[in-house]
């Protein structure tokens, strides 16, 4: 409803709060008087109402026929397309001459990888799951790039070195070096298998497409948490700051991180962390984390510092001897940190692969591209506190999980070395070893640390 028909709509109201209070006192003609106009207002009221409802019938009309109608057809085609193509390649179903054109034309850019390129629209879809509460992406920068390998120059302390005096016609100076720093990038693979029965494939589209959306963004979410924490435990190895009390957290902000990087701060950390934290209480018996104000379900450290928890399985807290350090990362993750991000998914299906025909099943390989560079080392700390287990303190979640090799073989090989990178095992295979190499590896680093 407009604002002129709300106008209309209150005058209406207050006429007939009018008649009312005329007709109370007795005052029978001043009542009638008001009760014709009030039927005015109301005639006024259903004419410029019918207008508008008119209004909105027409512009519905043209949505259902126009430009929206067609974009939800197409993407209504191209997911069909998608799907045929999934059936197709495990002989449920055939492509149409429709179908044909419609993957043609998304695969004019072909991928480096080959396969079936993923739709935009589901790509979206995926992207929107995995941005999920506990997801760390949202924490740290992400450029999308249209290359394999690249690079950006960045000025590092750039708010600190102001711009030389330029007389008129002269040669501008250069910025000392080694203020400049060249980062590089090169997308890496990433990918795991999807079996599915081939019950789900004689599924409805909109139900295939969903399980796939689910289970794309699931993993892409796992993936990324593992680059972004083991990226955060090299750039503070070596480096990290051990709190026992309120005071050593604010020192980190008010003198070891930088004053600009201290205004975009938070903190991230794990359930462990978290427990500790929101016990802190000031010299009043106040705690020290309280909620939000614009946003009661989040909390602020010092009233200040968004606070962030993750589980301690994505973020482990490291067990020493007598019991173990909790992890608290303080600083301003989007500037310490960037994900290079090809945004592709291509996927191969095959239905005989491995033994993959014995069990009536179907893979669906699926492929991403990215790369993680750490930009400035210095915008973020990892603070550490000591819990001993001693004095009743329950160890870690994350340290007392022993991971199945089952649930070790489903991830990728860099997910299993960032796994036992947080961990802190010695893993003495690399990315150049085998998938079952790595896997062994880790098996047996972990029995060794839980022994």
């Amino acid at each position: 409803m407009n604002e002129e028909l709300k106008k209309i709509l209150d005058s209406i109201k207050a006429k007939k709060q009018e008649v009312r209070d005329f007709c109370s006192v007795g005052k029978i003609e001043d009542a009638a008087k008001s009760k014709e106009e009030l039927k005015e207002l109301q005639a006024q009221f259903d004419l410029l109402y019918d207008l508008e409802q008119e209004k909105l019938d027409d512009m519905q009309q043209k949505a259902e026929g126009g430009t929206a109608k067609k974009v939800a057809d197409q993407t209504k085609k191209v997911v069909g397309a998608f799907v045929s193509a999934v059936k197709a390649a495990v002989g449920k179903g055939e492509l149409s001459p429709d179908d044909k054109e419609i993957l043609n034309s998304m695969n004019e850019e072909k991928d480096e990888d080959g396969g079936l390129t993923v739709p935009k629209d589901i790509r979206t879809a995926v992207k929107e799951l995995r941005r999920s509460e506990d997801a760390l992406e949202t924490l740290v920068n992400v450029e999308r790039v249209s290359t394999l390998s690249g690079s950006r120059v960045i000025e590092r302390y750039a708010d600190q070195t102001p711009f030389d005096n330029v007389d008129e016609a002269a040669e501008f100076p250069e910025v000392s070096t080694p203020q400049f720093e060249k980062i590089d990038y090169k997308v890496k693979k990433k990918g795991g298998i999807l079996k599915v029965t081939q019950e789900l494939l004689s599924d409805t589209a909109e139900n295939i497409i969903g399980y796939l959306k689910r289970w794309i963004a699931k993993k892409a979410k796992a993936t990324r948490n593992f680059m972004i924490v083991a990226k955060i435990k090299e750039i503070t190895k070596d480096a990290e700051v051990t709190v026992e009390g309120l005071d050593d957290l604010k020192k980190i902000f008010n003198i070891l991180l930088d004053p600009a990087v201290s205004l975009t701060s938070s903190v991230l950390t794990n359930q462990d962390g978290y427990n500790w934290l929101d016990t802190l209480k000031d010299k009043d018996g106040t705690y020290i984390m309280q909620p939000n104000p614009t946003q009661p379900m989040s909390t602020l450290l010092f009233g200040k510092y968004p606070v962030k928890k993750v589980s301690n399985k994505t973020l482990p807290s490291r067990a020493i001897e007598g019991g173990f350090k909790v992890p608290i990362v303080c600083g301003d993750l989007k500037e310490a940190i960037t994900i290079f991000d090809r945004e592709t998914l291509t996927i191969d299906i095959s239905s005989t692969a491995g033994n993959l025909w014995n069990t009536d099943q179907t893979g669906i390989k699926v492929r991403e591209r990215l790369d993680i560079q750490s930009v400035d080392e210095e915008a973020v700390i990892m603070a550490e506190h000591f819990i001993p287990t001693t004095d009743g303190g329950s160890k870690s979640i994350a340290e007392n999980k022993a991971y199945t090799q089952t649930e070790i073989e489903e991830m990728t090989k860099a997910d299993i070395l960032a796994l036992g990178a947080g961990l802190g095992y010695a893993m003495t295979t690399t990315e150049t070893n085998t998938k079952e190499q790595i896997v062994a590896d880790f098996m047996a680093q972990q029995a060794a640390a839980k022994a």
